[in-house]
């Protein structure tokens, strides 16, 4: 027993360095959304390949662990819990990069300060970083709980995106010059909705486990 131990030990240790790394693409990416920053998007774009390295690795190493040792009961859901989170992470990142890209392609007065104040962009990309956050306390310290939490969060998310479409419509008939930069940002918002959702996934896997 001692040897599937220090694997599922190596494995909690792995997806935990991938949540870690997947925040912080997150909390850059808002960041240079916020501000329009382009130096800290080209960051964003080329730690992505990073993500992706590390989701290969540890999808190989659940399916070792598996194969190795055929864990059953709690190791196995905990395998499988891993391997589920590891792929919702990955598409958060997705949804940082594609932040990024928002922002290395439109100009730094692309959108209205009074926009984002409007549609609470900031509020959302806070919450989804506190899900983010809470999740990987969760896993860390084993707490249904924490977990649980995460769901309310969730739903407060889902509300700011549909506020937040109604708002832009509002300003795309003021302003029909501005239409594809606000469908851009429709676009944004939804990423973070999705972000949302996503550890919304990886909540329900903790609570499985």
């Amino acid at each position: 027993m001692k040897y599937i131990e220090n694997e599922l030990e190596n494995l909690k240790n792995e997806i935990l360095e991938m949540w870690t790394l997947v925040y912080s693409q997150l909390n850059r990416a808002g960041e240079s959304l916020l501000s329009l920053d382009k130096d800290l998007a080209r960051e964003v774009v080329y730690r992505e390949k990073r993500v992706n390295a590390f989701e290969l690795k540890i999808d190989s190493d659940c399916e070792d662990t598996i194969a190795l040792y055929a864990p059953v009961a709690v190791d196995l859901r905990f395998v499988l819990a891993v391997l589920k989170i590891n792929t919702n992470l990955e598409r958060i990142a997705d949804f940082c990069e594609g932040i990024a890209q928002f922002v290395l392609k439109y100009p730094s007065i692309s959108v209205d300060a009074e926009l984002f104040d409007k549609t609470r962009i900031r509020t959302m990309l806070d919450i989804v970083k506190e899900m983010l956050l809470e999740g990987k306390q969760a896993l860390e310290e084993e707490k249904s709980q924490l977990a649980v939490n995460i769901f309310d969060k969730d739903t407060q998310v889902d509300e700011l995106n549909h506020s937040a479409t109604r708002i832009i419509a509002d300003y795309v008939q003021q302003y029909p010059d501005r239409a594809a930069e606000c469908l851009n940002l429709i676009g944004i918002i939804r990423k973070m909705e999705r972000i949302g959702d996503h550890c919304n996934n990886m909540a329900e896997e903790i609570v499985f486990y």
